[in-house]
């Protein structure tokens, strides 16, 4: 049987719906296929990692005293001797190796590809998109960027950092007057629309940019769409992305907020009620076509892999087809679109896991060093032990006596 470690929580303001995602359905799924043994890795929002078999359950984190309950249990630590595994350190000291992680962990420090990056080091396979397409798509500027290069449609927008707003708050806002309102000012880096507002009016705005600039250092304004419809796609695979069906969330507001992604349904799914959205979307079979074509390009392009989903603006007078940004950890994998589409909990889960150890096997073959005589050849010497003492000396050398240094 294999050890899997399931990571969640961490430093974002996302922290509770990655406890959600965790469990839901990872956790449960993986527990009912008794193919692991496994381990729930919680990290707490000051950045603690904990470890223990009773947190496998949600009901854990639903009790009101359960951070003063962890603060008594002892910390883990990483060990990355040949792989990863998780050590609780101290006299009574117990180390469990790690065969595979499945990161749930959505926003900054695990979306962002920070935790990525951690386990890459490690050696362990791991489920989900690699650092890189992580770490662009968290980024809504430079995922714009990115796919505008490539002729994929986005909205125009004007983003900027914390420092300009603060030494060049005049310049920064004549980018903004270029574009038309409504707006939606955005922190470049959040997700679940934490930190987002709509600006339907000029008066509006100053509040606004102070609300992202509270969340983020990055700042993005769009542009809003007329006749909006919006939709989102889950995709899932490696080198031949499979799509899922394309889904209409169902939003009675005029901003589809963190309250309508989770405590009235919405496209987070899963935790929250999935119910108020049509899956199906009933765009035609035609936009139907291009939204799924086109979304499969954005997860290439972005170099996506194992999972992620990626959201849509659509015109529906014009038609108009705009990406609005990718998510490379949907919350609750979008386990309730999957299943619509013939694809159960077990066999997204377990999916998942293969494509990760698959990915890691290929890297195997892949050469990350290199060995060159360049120490050698640099800084003189190797070696004082072979080469005399190391340093530079004042003149020639003086029989009976060491060269002086400076």
């Amino acid at each position: 049987m294999k050890t899997i470690a399931v990571i969640f929580g961490g430093r974002s303001v996302e922290h509770d719906v990655s406890i959600i995602t965790a469990h839901i359905p990872i956790i449960e799924t993986l527990i009912a296929s008794q193919k692991f043994d496994v381990w729930p890795v919680y990290i707490a929002k000051d950045g603690s990692w904990y470890s223990g078999k009773k947190m496998n359950e949600l009901a854990f984190f639903k009790q009101p005293d359960f951070e003063e309950q962890l603060a008594r249990e002892k910390k883990i630590q990483l060990s990355f001797d040949k792989g990863l595994s998780l050590v609780w350190p101290g006299l009574m000291s117990k180390s469990v190796h790690i065969d595979v992680v499945f990161p749930s962990m959505h926003g900054t420090f695990g979306e962002d590809g920070s935790l990525m990056g951690l386990l890459r080091m490690a050696g362990v396979p791991f489920v989900g998109c690699d650092m890189t397409a992580s770490a662009v798509a968290m980024d809504k500027v430079l995922t714009k960027q990115v796919l505008a290069q490539e002729g994929i449609p986005v909205v125009p927008s004007a983003w900027f950092t914390k420092r300009e707003w603060l030494d060049e708050s005049a310049q920064v806002r004549g980018r903004i007057s270029k574009l038309k309102l409504p707006l939606f000012v955005k922190p470049a880096h959040l997700g679940s629309s934490i930190g987002i507002t709509k600006v339907k009016k000029q008066s509006e705005l100053q509040n606004a940019l102070e609300v992202a600039i509270h969340y983020d250092d990055k700042i993005l304004v769009e542009e809003g769409v007329e006749n909006l419809i919006e939709v989102t796609l889950p995709i899932m695979g490696d080198d031949i992305p499979r799509a899922a069906l394309v889904e209409r969330p169902l939003n009675r507001a005029e901003l589809f907020d963190f309250n309508g992604k989770y405590m009235s349904g919405g496209k987070k799914g899963g935790g929250a009620n999935s119910a108020y959205s049509v899956i199906p979307a009933d765009i035609g079979e035609k936009l139907t076509r291009h939204v799924i074509e086109m979304g499969k390009k954005v997860y290439r392009i972005l170099g996506c892999s194992g999972i992620a989903r990626v959201d849509f603006l659509i015109n529906s007078i014009t038609k108009k087809v705009y990406v609005i940004e990718v998510n490379t950890m949907p919350g609750s994998l979008y386990h309730h679109n999957w299943k619509k589409d013939g694809v159960s909990n077990m066999e997204l889960v377990l999916g998942l896991i293969k494509m990760a150890e698959d990915r890691f096997n290929a890297q195997k073959s892949t050469n990350y060093t290199f060995r060159s005589d360049i120490l050698n050849k640099v800084g003189g010497p190797s070696t004082g032990a072979d080469h005399g003492p190391v340093g530079p000396s004042t003149g020639p050398a003086t029989t009976g006596g060491p060269k002086a240094l400076l």
